[in-house]
């Protein structure tokens, strides 16, 4: 019998493509620093028309772009669904993370850029991983666990809480709620998966901070954004849960 797993990494990727590609507009909408509102306009005054699609104003002679991630949005979410399909195969949970992929992607640009994870992105991240698990858990051939999915998203999401409470200005609020929608999808494949994925958050995001102070770009109290590691030791533990499971 063929394998199905290639066709569905081509499938996959050609998702994260397309679905990559319509993360410029919402990326350039959230991305402002804490407190302000969300983007309405592009830099020349021309009112923004929804969330989703390209970041290019029609209004703007000629059409101009107003967010420069056009091209890599879709190619780095191309490559992570492809290799979460190659790592996952046929099981249903890959329906899951193609799904949520996109979000991550978007919530790590974001983060990146003005050190804000937006509400309107880490709680529907974190009940849209629990209810997708939850369903997917009545499906069969599935190789998670629901009730360690909802116990990982206590137990990051409260250690996360528990760090923001010691150290505030080391790990915002917002790392804390994305570390809800973490758990759970950690929390999946069992403890282990949530302790890895967990480290190499942690580790991912001292060797960035390091590199930073190395090159005399950040001091040692610099704040740097924790998101996107916390999103990339997820991506790390879920290749390693998928191909473990």
């Amino acid at each position: 019998m063929t394998d199905p797993t290639p066709l569905l990494v081509l499938a996959a990727a050609l998702w994260g493509a397309a679905a990559g590609a319509f993360l410029p507009r919402a990326a350039y909408r959230f991305s402002v620093p804490a407190g302000e509102e969300w983007r309405k306009a592009c830099p020349e005054g021309h009112r923004i028309r929804g969330w989703i699609g390209r970041a290019r104003c029609g209004e703007c002679a000629p059409a101009q772009p107003y967010d420069g991630q056009g091209v890599l949005l879709p190619v780095v979410t191309a490559l992570l669904c492809a290799a979460l399909a190659a790592a996952t195969g046929t099981r249903p949970e890959i329906g899951v993370w193609l799904l949520l992929a996109p979000v991550g992607v978007l919530l790590a640009v974001v983060d990146l850029r003005v050190q804000r994870l937006p509400d309107p992105l880490t709680l529907p991240f974190a009940a849209a991983a629990l209810l997708l698990l939850g369903a997917l858990s009545f499906v069969p051939e599935h190789t998670g666990d629901w009730p360690h999915a909802a116990l990982g998203a206590l137990a990051l999401g409260g250690g996360y809480f528990v760090l923001f409470l010691i150290n505030p200005a080391g790990m915002g609020f917002g790392d804390v709620k994305l570390s809800l929608g973490i758990g759970a999808l950690l929390g999946w494949y069992g403890w282990p998966t949530v302790m890895l994925g967990t480290f190499a958050g942690f580790l991912l995001g001292a060797l960035y901070g390091g590199a930073l102070v190395v090159a005399r770009k950040a001091g040692r109290k610099t704040a740097i954004p924790f998101g996107p590691f916390l999103i990339m030791g997820a991506f790390v533990g879920l290749l390693v849960g998928a191909y473990a499971a």
